[in-house]
């Protein structure tokens, strides 16, 4: 198993993590209120292009630490993204 050490990515990522939580409660507001689906729907791949961003950014930082094997950060890829 895998963790984050690096305290500046750790923090960086959870920025990352809460702006998307940002982005999820402005979709909410913008269902709530009745707005365009096409608008929603811009907004919905959006928040979905940055939490994949999120992901991949994790994925690189396993890579950097070093402590997982190629083949379980390409099974990690096939079996997630």
């Amino acid at each position: 198993m895998s963790r984050i050490v690096d305290a500046d990515k750790k923090r960086a990522l959870c920025a990352r993590l809460a702006r998307i939580e940002g982005q999820l409660r402005g979709l909410q507001k913008l269902i709530d209120g009745d707005a365009d689906c096409e608008k929603i729907a811009q907004q919905m791949a959006a928040a979905r292009k940055a939490l994949d961003k999120s992901f991949f950014s994790m994925v690189g930082c396993m890579i950097e630490q070093g402590d997982q094997s190629a083949e379980h950060v390409a099974e990690m890829l096939t079996k997630f993204a």
